[in-house]
């Protein structure tokens, strides 16, 4: 491991950023805002190596204080706070590399996690950078959003950054506060709860696409019409979105489960493991979606196929069992005048009788002989 930031990134496309803005997420893991535009909110929280509460909303000037405590662990949460409110806390508190701190305070297109090891003049204390993303999915919109979670973990302090109200979070500090499961002794049990709750309401979203696209498969089979195409390709491109989030995503905690970093007790790597594999599932199940469009795709170019060919099939019979009317009709509507049959005595007499028959008869054999074949 080199000093400075070991960059272990990967790029992803086509994402919706909700950075600064209101973001309704009642299922991927964030909350409503009120509407306000945004909230200034640093909470702080102090914890025993028991996991029990030593105290909250700490004032800033008291973090040094309480970094330099060995038995404590501090979790500080930002919340939509301004960019000097930020840079405050980590820069000023805990001296974090400036590239982090910039990479964390603008939106980052893709999730990455990066080791940071001090040099001789560095203040900071060895830690992890981590970007991740919830992701929503809103069936109104036809659309996958994400929102963006930033990690700094390190030995005995825990800092997250996100720019609105998620349910992930607050769900664990209130775990943490109430001391449930005494997940909050140390800060890769907190990260690590994080992320599970993270990976865990992808599931919502994917449940939402799975309702979609079996009503689209009903669709397809009861009445097939353009827009149920158009829907198609909309919903493939929206799988595509997903497996463009969970991929990158996917990489990053594999690194978490082969147990790459320090700061991660090796007893804690068998739960990262589990919540890789937890994504690693959702992954597989976008692409049993993308099997499944495809199918559906399929079959309404197979019915579509199926109708033109049926549409094809009438008009030419039609053309066929017309076509003796056309011929006679052609015969003898010609403008000659030694046509024997018109001036013979009977073809005087008879000759039109004599035309409707042979036009039925000819029409008639060629009904049945198509009837016969059971080509209608």
């Amino acid at each position: 491991m080199r000093s400075g930031r070991n960059v272990g990134s990967f790029e992803h496309a086509s994402l919706q950023w909700v950075r600064g803005t209101e973001y309704d997420s009642r299922q991927s893991g964030t909350l409503p805002t009120t509407g306000k535009g945004r909230f200034d909110m640093i909470r702080s929280f102090a914890f025993t190596t028991q996991g029990r509460l030593h105290s909250k909303d700490l004032d800033i000037f008291l973090m040094p204080t309480l970094l330099a405590d060995t038995s404590l662990f501090l979790w500080v949460d930002l919340e939509n706070a301004t960019e000097a409110e930020a840079k405050r806390v980590l820069e000023d508190i805990f001296h974090f590399h400036p590239l982090s701190v910039q990479d964390c305070i603008d939106a980052s297109p893709s999730p990455k996690v990066e080791e940071y090891s001090p040099k001789e003049e560095d203040r900071f204390a060895p830690y992890l950078f981590i970007v991740i993303h919830a992701v929503d999915y809103s069936r109104a919109d036809g659309a996958f959003a994400t929102t963006e979670l930033n990690f700094f973990l390190g030995k005995n302090f825990l800092v997250t950054y996100h720019d609105v109200p998620m349910r992930s979070v607050l769900v664990v500090e209130e775990r943490c506060i109430k001391g449930t499961g005494h997940i909050a002794r140390a800060p890769d049990r907190v990260a690590h709860q994080l992320l599970d709750s993270l990976v865990e309401n992808y599931k919502p979203a994917l449940e939402e696409l799975s309702n979609e696209i079996s009503e689209l498969e009903t669709q397809v089979l009861q009445k097939p019409g353009k827009g149920t195409l158009n829907r198609i390709i909309e919903i493939k491109k929206e799988v595509h979105q997903l497996r463009q989030i969970i991929g990158p995503q996917r990489e990053v905690l594999a690194r978490f489960a082969a147990g790459d970093f320090k700061l991660i007790r090796p007893h804690l790597v068998p739960y990262y493991r589990d919540v890789y594999d937890s994504l690693f599932h959702i992954g597989e199940m976008a692409h049993g979606y993308t099997d499944s469009l495809n199918g559906i795709l399929q079959i309404y170019l197979n019915m579509s196929s199926n109708q033109t060919g049926e549409v094809v099939k009438t008009l030419t019979m039609i053309t066929v069992i017309t076509t003796p009317v056309m011929i006679i009709g052609t015969w003898y509507g010609m403008n000659f005048a030694n046509l024997w049959e018109v001036k013979s005595p009977w073809g005087v007499r008879y000759g039109y009788e004599l035309a409707i028959g042979l036009t039925l008869i000819t029409t008639g054999l060629t009904y049945w002989w198509f009837k016969r074949k059971k080509w209608f």
